[in-house]
């Protein structure tokens, strides 16, 4: 019995509230007077907009390394909004124990430039994280440095933030 009297006033208490909100008076719309006065136009100042965008430079092209040098390294964004990274892999390859360094390069899409390196011992699965954004035009780009001391690009292209298939 107890129960059925609190239900009944939690219910009688809704009913008043939803009635006290559709019984509010609307408010009176004015209409504006005509005036007869003659108004005279206010220069007004124009600016050029400047773009708040930065858009990176279009991935150019990449190099082959000889097949005895050839490594492979996978470039990934990690999907998330909150703390949105780009993730380089180093997947191994022939010239795993010979290229003495991989140097990575993240151009974020608000211009700024992150760097990253594997170094020697390198293993495969080891990875290096630069911060990205939730733009899908981060550019990625991934130099090695051979046993002679070149410099070859091996990987340029955009990572996209989120890939859905």
């Amino acid at each position: 019995m107890n129960a059925k009297m609190i239900l009944g006033g939690i219910v009688f208490l809704m009913l008043l509230l939803i009635v006290a909100g559709c019984t509010q008076p609307t408010a009176p719309q004015a209409t504006p007077a005509p005036t007869a006065e003659a108004t005279t136009p206010v220069p007004v100042a124009t600016t050029t907009a400047v773009p708040t965008t930065f858009v990176p430079a279009t991935p150019g092209p990449t190099q082959t390394l000889q097949a005895n040098w050839a490594v492979q390294v996978q470039v990934n964004s990690n999907g998330k909004a909150i703390d949105p990274e780009v993730v380089y892999t180093f997947n191994g390859g022939m010239g795993m124990n010979l290229i003495p360094e991989i140097d990575v390069q993240l151009t974020r899409s608000d211009g700024t430039v992150e760097n990253g390196n594997f170094t020697q011992p390198m293993s495969v699965g080891q990875t290096v994280s630069l911060p990205g954004t939730t733009g899908n035009n981060d550019r990625a780009e991934v130099w090695v440095i051979t046993p002679q001391g070149d410099r070859v690009k091996i990987y340029d292209q955009y990572v996209p933030f989120r890939s859905y298939n």
